[in-house]
């Protein structure tokens, strides 16, 4: 039973789009009998808030959801990342980087490299700015590597040498949230379909850390009524201003082919019809002000 988990950013009210992807990460947990862990990745405290972790939290309540054990910060997870990065080091796997981003958007990518992957500047020079500090990249080589998603098929990206430590010392994203799935026995990722093109280095890198690889299912996007990803601007798009929690939960559950038109649901009635090979592979388009 692989153990599932909702990892929101706290900076800022969690939107209709984040709600769906935590009831349908719920319930795929609960429906296996597995614990649903929560894991605030606050890695950035430029951004990160206590008062809007609280506030997701809440969210998460109101609309029925309930989670196992305490809370997890990635910010108090420091010790751990960093000796995972200590691994990849001493096995020769990374270099130093004092690229900025302009200079990675102006150097020619390989040929069978994806738009915007990492050129390897840095790969085998001096340090070419001595009073910059580097950051940390992965000596991964553009190595192909496939995924098979649950809901999204086979995907199939090229690894470039992604960070693993920025220059001001914080772990990235792509390592943390590896070694932090690995810590917490994490078997089944479920989340937003805009984090599939990242998710080859993450396999690559648990792979590489010995950790074991968990199963993916990316959930389709929110998009407003003109077609672009779910923002403020498309109107009613937090719980607070979108309805009652029931109401809103009943939408979620009618998006996802769980709910008739104004029926009145719970996650855990939800669970006797859930059935992953049923979810929509598209987009749910909600109409202005939050209104499907």
């Amino acid at each position: 039973m692989p153990d599932g988990r909702f990892a929101p950013s706290p900076t800022g009210r969690l939107h209709l789009g984040n709600l769906r992807t935590a009831l349908v990460a719920w319930l795929f947990a609960r429906s296996s009998g597995a614990r649903f862990l929560v894991r605030m990745e606050d890695l950035d405290p430029a951004v990160a808030r206590e008062e809007h972790e609280a506030q997701q939290l809440a969210d998460l309540a109101a609309i029925g959801l309930d989670w196992d054990g305490d809370v997890v910060r990635q910010s108090e997870r420091r010790s751990i990342h960093d000796a995972a990065i200590d691994q990849l080091v001493a096995a020769g796997l990374t270099y130093p980087c004092w690229c900025t981003r302009r200079e990675i958007l102006d150097a020619p990518t390989a040929p069978h490299a994806p738009p915007g992957a990492y050129p390897g500047t840095c790969r085998d020079r001096e340090p070419p700015y001595p009073d910059r500090a580097p950051a940390l990249r992965l000596r991964a080589g553009d190595v192909p590597v496939v995924v098979e998603d649950r809901l999204c098929g086979r995907f199939e990206g090229i690894v470039d040498d992604f960070v693993l430590r920025r220059g001001d010392g914080t772990p990235a994203y792509n390592l943390a949230v590896v070694v932090d799935d690995g810590a917490q026995g994490i078997g089944e990722v479920v989340r937003g379909d805009d984090l599939l093109p990242s998710t080859p280095r993450q396999v690559h890198l648990a792979r590489t850390l010995g950790i074991d690889v968990p199963q993916y299912a990316h959930v389709p996007m929110v998009l407003g009524p003109d077609g672009a990803r779910l923002a403020k601007r498309h109107g009613a798009v937090t719980l607070e201003d979108a309805g009652a929690p029931a109401e809103v939960l009943a939408r979620l559950a009618g998006s996802l082919g769980l709910a008739a038109s104004g029926e009145h649901v719970t996650p855990s009635s939800l669970l006797a019809r859930f059935d992953p090979a049923l979810l929509p592979r598209t987009p749910w388009v909600v109409g202005t002000l939050g209104r499907s």
